[in-house]
């Protein structure tokens, strides 16, 4: 059976397909490369174009057999998603919806959404677990929860077997080539004015946190990939039918301390790296950070990287040759 990767093109989607195909499995891509790079995904059948084109889809399930769908295609800034929302909507939910009914169409049997943390919004507890309630703060969050509810109910009809895997924050890389190169994740934005010799830009310091600056789980992009690949298998042989679960570390990193681990990491220490404070960005909660129970549970899945492991591993893509450092 083939999988169709949405967003395979793009940073996560292009190790999840990497990661499927060393599993075995065949994949074909879907982007309309507005952030995706088609280098990332070569050797790998690449349909450019968007989910809202239901005709292609269509064309595409039925030229190679697809059976299993991994949708990673959205749009995720969560300014952006403030400033336009109807746009999030649009690309995020009737996106899905045409995808979904595409896949209803061609008999699709798995479905793997890429969901989100920002379904939870500010969620007051040490450990954010599925049952925390959803209440998101931001377009962005609310449209990757409309999304799970969208999947679960295409599914009660269709009897489509399906997982939404609730990402926290994705950072680190598996391979030079498919480094996250934007700058809107804290990382490579990091990146970014390290290079160019520009302090650091903390947004917030007055948060209730222990520094002031948020609190996140960071977690590896290849254990992202690797938790695609458990699920998706087990949708497959039917050992799970419906799955929501969280895709993180269990730990939480405050901003400031993954500042000053990149500043370590990459021997920018100078005086004139150190972060400078800029206000609050809207939408952005002040501490979330996964319980990982779940899909250690039932499919004895774990995150094997740690937080000095995300960033040289970045840092190693981010100054490879393929990438000026400034």
């Amino acid at each position: 059976m083939t999988w169709l990767v949405t967003g395979g093109a793009g940073y996560i989607g292009a190790h999840v397909v990497r990661a499927l195909c060393a599993d075995g499995a065949d994949v074909v891509v879907l982007d309309d490369l507005s952030t995706g790079e088609a280098a990332r995904v070569a050797g790998v059948p690449l349909v450019v174009g968007s989910t809202l084109d239901t005709d292609l889809v269509g064309r595409t399930m039925a030229a190679h057999r697809v059976r299993g769908v991994v949708h990673l295609a959205a749009k995720k800034q969560v300014g952006e998603s403030v400033a336009r929302p109807l746009h999030y909507y649009e690309q995020n939910v009737e996106g899905l919806r045409r995808l979904l009914e595409a896949g209803e169409a061609h008999g699709v049997e798995a479905f793997v959404f890429s969901s989100s943390a920002a379904v939870y919004g500010a969620p007051d507890v040490d450990l954010v677990t599925e049952s925390t309630p959803c209440a998101p703060v931001n377009p962005y969050g609310t449209t990757k929860l409309v999304g799970e509810w969208m999947v679960a109910e295409a599914a009660a009809v269709t009897g489509m077997r399906h997982a939404s895997l609730r990402y926290f924050n994705v950072a680190g890389t598996a391979a030079p080539e498919l480094t996250d190169r934007g700058a809107a994740n804290l990382v490579p934005m990091v990146f970014q004015q390290l290079t160019a010799r520009s302090a650091p830009r903390v947004f917030g310091e007055d948060y209730d946190t222990p520094d002031g600056t948020c609190v996140r789980d960071f977690v590896h992009v290849a254990d992202i990939a690797s938790a695609h690949v458990a699920v998706g298998s087990a949708l497959l042989s039917g050992a799970e039918t419906a799955l929501t679960a969280n895709v993180g570390r269990g730990e939480g990193v405050s901003v400031r301390a993954m500042v000053e681990t990149i500043r370590r990491v990459t021997g920018h220490t100078a005086d004139w790296s150190t972060p400078t404070v800029h206000p609050r960005r809207p939408g952005d909660p002040a501490r979330v950070v996964a319980s990982a129970d779940t899909l250690r549970d039932t499919l004895g899945w774990r995150a094997r990287h740690d937080v000095e492991e995300m960033v040289a591993s970045a840092w190693l893509g981010w100054s490879s040759p393929a990438q000026p450092t400034g």
